[in-house]
């Protein structure tokens, strides 16, 4: 069932599937060993005393924007944890994502593609890449076939400066193989993996490069088994049964926004900010209500567009990503209102989460 809701200073959209049940064994409840924990402001496990076989520790994941870092994590992670679109710059947060084995547990941290900064929204996000370098035990840089240089010079100097261990990552070596849908004269201009990963080695020596193709899944097996060999000894940080750091409301919002990344195009996704006002599970259903912000007035009138057709495809397209990944039916309600030049508010910006 579809009801569009129109009001004068918003549109709202409520979505409910046909249908009821849910599919397979909800990990966020249950038996299920991966759960999101619902952290509230919680510390960690205390580490407790040294432990000589146990290894442990924290890795952030770096890039320029489409590198594939998203992707990067949820194939280590096993779980899609961010989202991945098309377009550069998806990656807003910093977002944990945790590996647990038997005798390790790796703390994953994707973060937003580095960038030079033009406004306050992306000045926030390079602070999580300058936190997430600070705290890691381990440093993942993530270059493509396409990419020879690194855009911020004060970055740069602060990875090479880092005292934790690094692996460079050179991604996407499948568009250098025979058969990809580079032509010949392109990849003769890129180089041959070989020359690429001697580059990258040249410019930060003493880390470990190795190829990989994330969207394939090529190279990983090596590059876990890499990162286990550099964690250093010590107890759990987080309950072995933990996914992530993030509240189930953070990943309905995200999959909202991606949506809106995939189905608009020039300025707007980047104008545009998902917030969720509420989030109530059930025995069978979880109802979600989002804002959707907008930077400009006539952006809102792209978002929901003609009759609310916009809006509507929007919707139906969160809510069956949304069923997909809670395991359960949802009932998405949204609503779209201006927030005028949200990315340069600090206020708009504490509120949203990238200021503290």
């Amino acid at each position: 069932m579809v009801v569009a809701l129109i009001a004068l200073a918003s549109i709202t959209l409520v979505l409910d599937a046909a249908g009821v049940g849910v599919v397979g064994t909800s990990r966020w409840h249950g038996s299920s060993n991966r759960v999101v924990a619902r952290l509230d402001g919680l510390p960690p496990l205390s580490p407790g005393p040294q432990d000589t076989t146990h290894r442990a520790g924290f890795v952030s994941i770096l890039g320029v924007p489409n590198v594939g870092k998203s992707t990067l994590m949820n194939q280590l992670v096993g779980e899609k944890l961010s989202i991945t679109t098309a377009k550069a710059q998806t990656t807003r947060h910093r977002i944990m994502g945790i590996l647990n084995g038997a005798e390790y547990q790796i703390v994953y941290s994707d973060t937003p593609g580095v960038l030079l900064p033009h406004y306050k929204l992306q000045e926030g996000m390079m602070r999580f890449v300058q936190g997430s370098i600070n705290d890691a035990d381990i440093l993942i840089l993530v270059v493509d076939v396409y990419q020879t240089e690194f855009p911020d010079p004060k970055l740069l100097r602060q990875l090479k400066s880092s005292s934790a261990a690094m692996l460079v990552l050179l991604n996407k070596v499948d568009l250098l193989m025979d058969g990809s849908p580079l032509t010949l004269q392109k990849r003769e201009l890129l180089g041959t993996e070989e020359e690429l990963l001697a580059h990258w080695g040249r410019e930060f020596p003493g880390a470990s490069v190795l190829p990989i193709s994330a969207r394939q899944g090529k190279g990983l097996d090596g590059v876990l088994e890499r990162l286990v060999a550099l964690l250093p000894c010590h107890p759990p940080f987080f309950p072995k049964d933990q996914l992530t750091d993030k509240p189930e409301k953070f990943f309905a919002a995200e999959m909202l926004r991606e949506s809106i990344f995939e189905l608009y195009s020039q300025e707007v996704p980047y104008s545009t900010e998902v917030a969720v006002q509420s989030f109530k599970e059930q025995d069978d259903i979880i109802r979600i209500h989002c804002d959707i912000y907008v930077a400009q007035e006539s952006q809102k009138g792209i978002i929901i567009g003609s009759k609310g057709s916009a809006i509507k495809r929007v919707g139906i397209r969160s809510r069956k990503r949304m069923e997909e990944f809670f395991q359960k039916k949802v009932h998405l309600e949204t609503r779209v209102k201006v927030r005028k030049a949200w990315r340069e508010d600090e206020t708009s910006l504490r509120e949203f989460g990238y200021l503290s």
